[in-house]
């Protein structure tokens, strides 16, 4: 049976508009307990055009580790080459594509406005849910 993108993404994405700062990007990781937030353009961040990508990695390797402020825009930190799936896609396509681009995590784009995000974990534990990284994906985070 062929497994979609939409069944296993996480939905409703976090966004942040380019302007936003470091440490608000930051701390809305912390609140919410995710590792990627989405920077789009517009006044309605949901149904924006979708403009970057920031991850927490994203934070340290392009912002602190370069000398940036936490009043930084997130602009300047985030991901500009975007790689995107639709929710139709399948799993083993969109895994491919994460391999290809070198990428943990891809928006999931539907009539232009991103509706989720799926990761490496998500897959993992679709997989192998008994492996290292299913196991890891899918527990309980420990905040």
């Amino acid at each position: 049976m062929t497994v979609t993108v939409r069944e296993i993404m996480a939905p409703a994405p976090i966004t942040a508009r380019p302007d936003a700062t470091i440490r608000e990007v930051s701390q809305i990781m912390r609140d919410e307990d995710i590792g990627t937030v989405l920077i789009a353009d517009g006044t309605e961040l949901i149904g924006s055009e979708l403009i970057g990508v920031v991850t927490d990695r994203d934070l340290v390797v392009r912002s602190l580790a370069t000398g940036l402020g936490p009043d930084t825009p997130v602009r300047e930190a985030c991901s500009r080459q975007l790689w995107t799936v639709d929710p139709e896609t399948e799993v083993v396509q969109a895994a491919d594509l994460m391999r290809n681009a070198a990428v943990r995590r891809l928006p999931v784009v539907s009539d232009g406005k991103a509706i989720g995000v799926v990761s490496l974990g998500d897959i993992a534990a679709l997989g192998a849910p008994e492996s290292v990284l299913g196991g890891i994906s899918s527990a309980m985070p420990d905040t």
